[in-house]
């Protein structure tokens, strides 16, 4: 690959300062860097020695996205034939991900580029990662324009007004997919978002909220062979995924840790509400919590997001806790947001700042004591 570096250096002046095409120097920083680690280094203290960048921590994120996104085509086709080959569902669903998935790029890489290149300053490495989330948290029948204005909305409301990728107060892709819930309710959730091949199928979260049993296995919903948001089916994955991402030190075992206690001890105390309440949602179980919706595909990979999570480790366990408490509570005492991870995450980036304000100032005022006596 010495030709393609070599081709790359020859053409970097012509992108810098002065240069012909200097409007589109994000651009070319982007692609370099998107093939090389780069060269620039820091020319004032503090300096970090590290064997990792930010390109390169969002490439383990892909990395552990890929499983799932596989399996979310699989899953498409199945639901359509159970007959066919594993091979044969994963292209049928392909047909339906990678439009949605290109739809996503586009769209926000359009306005990635286009605020880079006003600010003057280098595309952000946080849609990398944000491009991919956004088409595994929708349901497989959502319309591309949607996707488009969506990601739009997402990026720039989300993400950009507060100053680019680091300086985001909520995660992105939640807030493209709050804006799918709110202006599109019926394209995102109810029992009729998953429709393949002219038959309607009902997601199991959206049947428990009805009062139905759903007629899909414990099991069935932990491997993830049931309807839903293409990604987010497959708890199984989804947790395997963590697991790499917690051995890599990519995403904090202690928001997953305080997201599973959270939504643990709040779904043993709505059981204990249950029999004095003709309520369905208080009877579910935490092992029915964790495999049904978004909470095991929220819980890996959004809460744990480094930008708008806390930061301190006493406020990562209390955020996790607060997460997975608040998506009970929701889910159990709010029958018109069945899903309830969506809004507890985004609730939780909220509070994040004010946690971790808290956290320090408790550690202060302990060494402001320790330091008295």
């Amino acid at each position: 690959m010495k030709f393609l570096r070599k081709f790359l250096d020859k053409i970097e002046p012509n992108f810098q300062e002065g240069g012909k095409l200097e409007k589109f120097s994000a651009l070319f920083e982007m692609s370099d860097t998107l093939l090389y680690t780069s060269d620039k280094v820091t020319d004032n203290a503090p300096h970090i020695r590290d064997s990792i960048d930010l390109k390169r921590a969002m490439y383990m994120v892909v990395v552990a996205l890929i499983p799932i996104a596989i399996f979310g085509m699989f899953n498409i086709g199945y639901q359509d034939d159970v007959t066919r080959s594993i091979l044969a569902n994963i292209l049928a669903g392909a047909k339906v991900f990678l439009p949605i998935l290109l739809v996503s790029y586009l769209s926000g890489g359009f306005w990635e580029v286009l605020f880079a290149t006003v600010r003057k300053h280098e595309v952000n490495e946080g849609f990398f990662v944000t491009g991919l989330l956004i088409p595994l948290i929708v349901p497989p029948t959502i319309p591309l324009w949607m996707v488009a204005v969506a990601t739009s909305f997402g990026v720039v409301i989300g993400k950009e007004i507060f100053g680019g990728t680091g300086y985001n107060i909520f995660n992105p892709a939640l807030v493209t997919r709050a804006f799918l819930f709110f202006a599109y309710p019926g394209a995102i959730s109810g029992d009729t978002v998953w429709v393949v091949d002219g038959v309607t199928k009902a997601t199991p979260l959206a049947t428990y909220a009805t009062g139905s049993a759903t007629s899909h296995t414990w099991l069935d919903m932990f491997y993830g062979f049931i309807p839903g948001s293409i990604g987010e089916t497959s708890t199984l994955i989804i947790l395997f995924s963590g697991l790499f991402l917690i051995i890599t030190k990519i995403a904090n075992w202690r928001i997953i840790f305080g997201i599973l206690t959270g939504m643990v001890g709040f779904a043993y105390l709505t059981n204990l509400m249950a029999s004095a309440s003709s309520n369905p949602m208080l009877a579910l179980t935490p092992q029915t919590h964790l495999v049904i919706g978004g909470f095991a595909f929220g819980m890996v990979f959004m809460a744990t997001d480094p930008v708008s999570a806390s930061q301190t480790n006493a406020g990562r366990w209390i955020y996790g806790i607060m997460i997975g408490a608040l998506t009970v509570i929701i889910r159990s005492l709010n029958p018109a947001f069945p899903e309830g991870m969506m809004l507890a995450i985004l609730l939780g980036n909220a509070f994040a700042p004010l946690i971790d304000y808290y956290v320090l100032r408790g550690h202060i005022k302990r060494r402001q004591k320790r330091y008295a006596q």
